[in-house]
């Protein structure tokens, strides 16, 4: 898939919840959708950030530390919170730099934004961008909060069989987690969610897979 694929794809219509919620955790424990009027919300900014890879676009992941304020240990975008004088983009390529070591300069984000995802447990909104940078940059962890920086192939995303489901004991609640099996990762939740949106938007460019949507009546 290349760069103008991946923008053919951004220029569709978001399916937003309808295609995030095949990736979601059932049940899906404090989810409301849609948000009540007045929600008191913390806005955050993450980056699905191409580049090229070996005989494909790749993106990044990371492992978050177990010493972070939230999500400890989960797999993530990188991104993070909104600071008062930035835009939800802004901060997405901030937190990108910072969590990474890369420069934003090199940086260029595509279209427009991803449907957001709202996290019950922790009260944030995510909202995902999508960019691209020419050449596979030069990574700097950042200590204290990202514990490893996992490379995923773009394809991965529009390959039925990279996509598994457990049953899972989260709080005394059984729920049935959907996941991304990426290097012997699983990537779920939030991520998984958001990741399962462009899924669907890539698949539609490439136009050889039908996109599953068994199961997805009565969830949202």
């Amino acid at each position: 898939m290349t760069v103008d694929d991946v923008r053919r794809a951004l220029a569709l219509p978001r399916p937003g919840r309808t295609a995030q919620v095949r990736m979601s955790p059932r049940p899906r424990p404090g989810d409301i959708y849609p948000l009540p009027p007045g929600t008191k919300l913390k806005e955050a900014g993450v980056l699905i950030l191409l580049f090229p890879g070996q005989d494909d676009l790749h993106f990044f992941l990371t492992k978050r530390t177990d010493t972070v304020e939230t999500h400890k240990g989960q797999i993530s975008l990188p991104g993070g919170s909104q600071e008062d004088d930035e835009t939800l983009a802004q901060t997405a390529l901030r937190e990108t730099s910072e969590e990474l070591g890369i420069e934003i300069e090199c940086i260029q984000v595509l279209g427009e934004p991803l449907s957001s995802v709202y996290i019950p447990i922790s009260g944030f909104r995510v909202t995902p961008f999508v960019a691209f940078t020419p050449v596979r940059p030069t990574l700097v962890a950042q200590p204290g909060e990202v514990l490893e920086i996992i490379e995923m192939p773009l394809k991965v995303l529009t390959d039925e069989k990279a996509i598994g489901e457990e049953t899972w004991d989260f709080r005394g609640i059984k729920m049935i987690v959907p996941f991304f099996a990426i290097n012997g990762h699983q990537v779920w939740g939030a991520t998984g969610m958001i990741l399962g949106e462009f899924s669907a938007m890539l698949q539609q460019v490439e136009g050889s897979i039908e996109v599953d949507t068994r199961g997805i009546d009565g969830i949202s």
